[in-house]
């Protein structure tokens, strides 16, 4: 088996016969959910290769190439009948540089919209022509004048944007002019809100019809206020708890196939479940569910070490997972932020009274909100949850939602801190010091 580790192009992904698990079939609820989106999920949880998926189904140019790349899946037994019917425009902020002053970021970013609009009229040649103007200095006008010449075509656009908040998110938490320069970029006429303004326009028939934005927390959002009131936060919904990211018995079939084609002959199924179980899951997304799914990048860590080397990982945390490590760090310095750190790490999965308590989640705030955060620290520990460093346990009797600490390798990260917070070092966590002999029983040892 062939898994698609740190591979995030649909395309490829399917052309070269890997790992893929379907959820082609969301494609239609997503289409009657509205056309303005946004959903959110941590860091390295799948959000880019769902976008890929999302570009390869619509794309006007690869009409050609839809039987060979969905007709095998879910939604090549049943397509909508807008499937390859738009321009697509694909942005990822994760690549605009958040270093430098605001006009150094307002070049980079004019610099990525225009890179990729120059791409989108490469590929849209023979229905855009040369009409598009490219304004080196201002990627906002260049937008303009794509989706004003996409206006005079008989198709729309589909705007997808990765990791909408990436960059506004790296300047606010770092140290250096933080919340001054992220408010330059996101309130008053700041660069990211003039932006989603001209999303917002674009859409008002004017070339723009459908947007779909992935990001980590609603906070950009949120302190853009009117920049970009329209969108639907799809994030909470059960329907979508296991778009992104694997279910249990995915995970388990999985393993079965590995160990049938002899690439673990050492290790029992029931054992390696037991430990991706126990180190890896423990997600849940949506209040109305219990459903609970794996990171991803995580397991397909895992499960890449067993079948390429018969064996489990040497380190049990993903390097590509140790950088949530700074969003810890972020919120342990805000007003009572220690206080709730010290409190997760407290928590106890056995006696459920003892998991962080909110009454909701919160999904509409912003920076202020945070640094003058009420008792109850709502909006910190939903930040934490956003950040995929803590997750939905079940509701009390009271039916507050209960928040706590997903795995142990998030619990390693909060531990990382541990001088910080003044908390006394747990064992370092290791697949060595954890797995015993009696996998039946589940008498795992301890940390």
């Amino acid at each position: 088996m062939r898994f698609p580790y740190g591979l995030a192009d649909f395309a490829t992904l399917i052309s070269e016969d890997y790992f893929y698990v379907d959820r082609t079939d969301r494609i239609p609820l997503i289409e009657n959910a509205g056309r303005q989106l946004l959903f959110l999920r941590p860091r390295r949880f799948g959000k880019s290769l769902w976008l890929s998926t999302l570009e390869n189904y619509y794309d006007l140019a690869k009409a050609g190439d839809f039987e060979r790349l969905f007709g095998k899946l879910k939604i090549g037994q049943n397509p909508t009948p807008l499937h390859n019917r738009y321009f697509i425009l694909k942005l990822n902020f994760s690549v605009v540089d958040p270093s430098g002053d605001r006009d150094a970021i307002r070049r980079a970013l004019f610099d990525h919209l225009n890179v990729r609009i120059t791409d989108v009229i490469g590929r849209y040649a023979e229905w855009l022509g040369d009409r598009v103007c490219v304004l080196p200095d201002n990627g906002i006008a260049s937008f303009q004048s794509l989706i004003s010449v996409v206006s005079q075509t008989p198709y729309k656009l589909y705007l997808l944007i990765d990791e909408y908040d990436n960059f506004a998110n790296e300047v606010m938490i770092s140290r250096e002019r933080g919340k001054p320069r992220y408010q330059e970029l996101v309130e008053g006429e700041g660069i990211i809100k003039t932006f989603f303004k001209a999303v917002k326009d674009g859409a008002e028939g004017r070339g723009v019809d459908r947007v779909f934005i992935t990001g980590v927390s609603p906070v950009v959002l949120s302190d853009m206020t009117s920049g970009y009131n329209v969108v639907k936060i799809l994030s909470h919904r059960p329907e979508y708890d296991d778009l992104l990211g694997f279910t249990a018995d995915e995970i388990q079939a999985t393993l079965e196939q590995i160990a049938a084609s002899g690439m673990m002959p050492t290790i029992p199924v029931p054992e390696a479940l037991y430990l991706i179980r126990t180190f890896y899951n423990g997600y849940c997304f949506s209040p109305r569910s219990a459903v609970q799914v794996y990171n991803p990048t995580l397991a397909l860590y895992f499960l890449e070490a067993l079948a390429q080397d018969g064996e489990y990982p040497a380190k049990m945390l993903d390097d590509n997972l140790a950088m949530d490590r700074n969003h810890i760090q972020y919120v342990a310095r805000l007003p009572h932020g220690s206080t709730l750190i010290t409190q997760a790490l407290a928590a106890d999965a056995e006696r459920p009274e003892s998991a962080i308590l909110i009454d909701q989640l919160a999904d509409r705030f912003g920076v202020e909100m945070m640094l003058n955060t009420p008792k109850d620290q709502t909006f910190l520990a939903s930040l934490l949850y956003y950040f995929g460093v803590l997750t939905i346990a079940g509701r009390n009797k009271l039916g507050q939602l209960r928040l706590t600490i997903p795995n142990l390798v998030v619990r390693k990260l909060y531990q990382d801190f541990r001088s910080i917070f003044s908390i006394k070092r747990v064992d370092t966590l290791e697949y060595t010091d954890y797995v015993t002999h009696d996998v039946n029983t589940h008498s795992r040892g301890c940390f």
